[in-house]
């Protein structure tokens, strides 16, 4: 009997090679898009990432309270933490800028410390001519005002944020029942979109009391070490540490330079140290691990993500690295049965170390065999 040919379905459409072709073209229009709309679509991620995180605080005040002023403590609370941040960073900013003009006479006198320095190490003066006229802090003084600047840009755009927090709130009360109903057309992509949501908040949770824990230590080192206005730079580490794996880099920049200007280098050194180590320790040894924990990304993928939404959304596509990864894991993988062999790769772990309930099931399945076969023999006949 000559072999079955395979029936015509089974066949693929396109070759593997040349679907991979289309899918990374298709990927990259997709990118090109986003980055030409990235002054809406950042917005707009960061107003659905906040509505998703306060969802659970809409759901306690809807039972305690009617439906429109559980809305509109959402809008006020919400709000108020998101004027609340942009005005922390503006004042941080104004605040250095203010300190860097008190200590130009100070700076000066670093410079030509360098210069005798150089000197005496056999450096040619043309070098270090052009080495010192880049050493220059009206310059790094501009660099803040530029951040000012950019700050009035921020808070306009706070009104487009505000306007459409108030609108998703509003949805929130009825999306459950709506997300319910396509559950049973589509459970698979409801349950996706769930847990992306639910990853999201943990995200977020963990980065707040990590971002505390480590503001609150930054903070009694810079008093300890005599670095000017050190309760802001504190703060300054707490809003950073929501821009993972580099953000504490941005925090370490104000008291570092403010420690070279007011005590010298050792002071400066010390600063440095300090916030290494506790980066190291806190940042980059336990949250990673925790964050990586609760959301089911690798360390790795969370860094090119980094550098990817950035270069896509902008400055907010730093914040939103991980909870937009998180989505399109989502949309990309969890959602698509023929994509599942993908998730232990994008968590660097086993599927069943990221879904516990998954591990237990089969395990379960053994279990109410087995007790179903001992039934069978221990029953008298008939």
């Amino acid at each position: 009997m000559a072999p079955a040919t395979p029936s015509p379905a089974a066949q693929p459409v396109l070759p593997r090679g040349l679907t991979i072709l289309l899918g990374l073209a298709a990927a990259v229009i997709v990118v090109a898009g986003l980055r030409s709309m990235a002054g809406i679509v950042a917005p707009v991620s960061l107003a659905l990432v906040i509505t998703i995180t306060v969802q659970p605080m809409r759901s306690w005040f809807s039972r305690h309270l009617p439906r429109w002023a559980s809305t509109l403590l959402c809008v006020v609370t919400v709000n108020a933490i998101l004027l609340g941040l942009a005005v922390a960073l503006t004042v941080a900013a104004a605040r250095f800028a203010t300190l860097l003009v008190g200590y130009e006479d100070k700076f000066n006198a670093r410079i030509s410390d360098l210069t005798d320095h150089l000197h005496q190490a056999g450096v040619s003066s043309d070098h270090i001519t052009t080495l010192t006229n880049g050493l220059d802090l009206s310059k790094l003084t501009d660099v803040v005002t530029s951040v000012l600047s950019g700050a009035a840009g921020v808070l306009s755009g706070l009104l487009f944020i505000v306007a459409l927090i108030f609108f998703m709130t509003l949805d929130g009360s009825t999306m459950p029942h709506y997300l319910a109903e396509a559950a049973s057309v589509r459970p698979r992509i409801v349950g996706a979109l769930a847990q992306f949501a639910r990853a999201t908040r943990r995200y977020l949770l963990v980065s707040t009391v990590f971002g505390f824990a480590v503001a609150v230590l930054d903070t009694v080192a810079l008093e300890v070490m005599g670095v000017p206005a050190p309760l802001l730079w504190g703060l300054v580490a707490f809003l950073t540490n929501y821009i993972p794996n580099i953000g504490f880099l941005i925090g370490l920049v104000p008291p570092a330079t403010l420690a070279l200007l007011d005590a010298g280098v050792g002071e400066m050194v010390a600063v440095i140290v300090v916030y290494c180590v506790l980066n190291l320790v806190i940042q980059s040894g336990i949250q990673p691990r925790v964050v990586g924990g609760a959301v089911g990304l690798s360390t790795t993928l969370t860094f090119v993500s980094l550098v990817l939404w950035s270069w896509i959304l902008g400055p907010l596509g730093a914040i939103l690295a991980v909870p937009m990864s998180l989505l399109v894991r989502a949309v990309l993988v969890d959602s698509d049965p023929d994509n599942a062999w993908l998730r232990p790769l994008v968590a660097n772990r086993s599927d069943s170390a990221e879904d516990p309930e998954r591990a237990k099931r089969p395990r379960r399945a053994r279990r109410r065999r087995h007790s179903g076969h001992a039934g069978h023999g221990n029953r008298a006949p008939d």
